[in-house]
C-alpha cells in the first residue's frame, strides 16, 4: 500500500506510526516528565523541532540528538513554518512540530495540516497532556463526581479570535458543568460576571498559572473576585481558570457520593455482584 498524506494524516494510524512522517507531539503542560513516550521518542529521532518557543519547557527538547536543529516559530507566518517543515522533510530529515499540551487544543494544528497534505507530505499527530487536566491533578481534583456532574467543558472567552455563534461563554456557563477556561485572563471582568450569573458570586474558582513548571502557582478565589485575584497576582497570560461544582465540593470539603463502579453490590462485566 502506497501511504498519502491523508491516510498518515489520522485515517491509517498503525501505517502511519511505521512510516516517515512529519510529527505533530503534544509538549504537555511544561513539566517534562510529564511527555508522552511515544512524543519523547519523536524527540530524540528529530532533525528539526520546531517549537513554540515561549510556550513549551524547553527541558523537553533537552534530549535531542546532538545535530538536532531547534527553531522557534514565534516570529513565523503559517507559510514559512509549513515551508521549514516541508524543507527538511524533503531532504529526508525527521521532523516534530512541537505544540504545547495537546495540539488538538488551541494548537491551530488542522490549517498547516490542510498545507501539508496539498503539498503531499504525510503528517501524524502524538497527543499530549492538557493544562485542565495537569491542573486537575495539581489539586486532587476530580472533573467527574457521581451524581454532582459528569460534564466537562473546555473552552475560552472571546478575544482576538470571536467564538462561534452559541459558543459563547455565557451559554456554556449556564450548564453549571465542570468548566475549564483557557486563553482568558485578560477578560477577567467579563468572565466574572459570566461566571458570578452562572454559578452564584461565591462559587470557587481555581486560578491555574504555568502549570506544572517550576513556577506554577495556584490562587484561589470566587467568580466575584476573580478579577481583582487576577490583578493582584499579576495574572495575565498562561492562566486556566476552573470552576463549577466539582471544584465547589472539593474547595469546601464535600463528600460526594461514592461511585456505583466499585459498590460491592454493583454488578458489571468483571464482576458480579452478590
Amino acid at each position: 500500500m502506497k501511504l498519502t498524506a491523508q491516510t498518515l494524516g489520522g485515517q491509517k494510524p498503525k501505517e502511519a506510526r511505521v512510516s516517515q512522517a512529519i510529527v505533530f507531539v503534544g509538549a504537555g503542560p511544561g513539566d517534562p516528565d510529564l511527555i508522552t513516550v511515544a512524543g519523547l521518542k519523536a524527540i530524540q529521532a528529530a532533525d528539526l523541532i520546531v517549537v513554540a518557543g515561549s510556550l513549551v519547557n524547553p527541558a523537553i527538547y533537552a534530549d535531542r540528538s546532538p545535530h538536532c536543529r531547534v527553531v522557534d516559530s514565534a516570529p513565523l507566518d503559517l507559510p514559512a513554518i509549513v515551508e521549514l517543515m516541508l524543507q527538511a522533510f524533503r531532504a529526508g530529515q525527521a521532523v516534530v512540530r512541537l505544540h504545547t499540551g495537546d495540539p488538538a487544543l488551541y494548537g491551530a494544528i488542522r490549517e498547516q495540516m490542510t498545507l501539508l497534505s496539498e503539498a503531499g507530505a504525510p503528517y501524524r499527530v502524538i497527543p499530549g497532556v492538557t493544562s485542565a487536566l495537569a491542573a486537575a491533578a495539581t489539586l486532587g481534583l476530580e472533573l467527574t463526581l457521581p451524581e454532582v456532574t459528569q460534564t466537562v467543558i473546555l473552552t475560552r472567552a472571546p478575544g482576538r479570535t470571536p467564538m462561534p455563534p452559541g459558543e459563547d461563554l455565557a451559554s456554556l456557563a449556564a450548564h453549571r458543568a465542570s468548566l475549564a477556561i483557557y486563553l482568558s485572563a485578560a477578560q477577567g471582568p467579563a468572565v466574572s460576571q459570566i461566571l458570578s450569573e452562572a454559578y452564584g458570586p461565591d462559587a470557587p474558582v481555581a486560578l491555574g498559572y504555568r502549570i506544572s513548571w517550576p513556577d506554577e502557582k495556584i490562587v484561589w478565589a470566587t467568580a466575584a473576585t476573580l478579577s481583582q485575584a487576577l490583578a493582584a497576582e499579576k495574572l495575565d497570560r498562561h492562566t486556566l481558570m476552573l470552576v463549577g461544582p466539582a471544584v465547589a465540593a472539593l474547595r469546601t470539603g464535600q463528600n460526594a457520593p461514592k461511585s456505583r463502579l466499585y459498590d460491592p453490590s454493583f454488578s458489571h462485566l468483571y464482576r458480579v455482584g452478590q
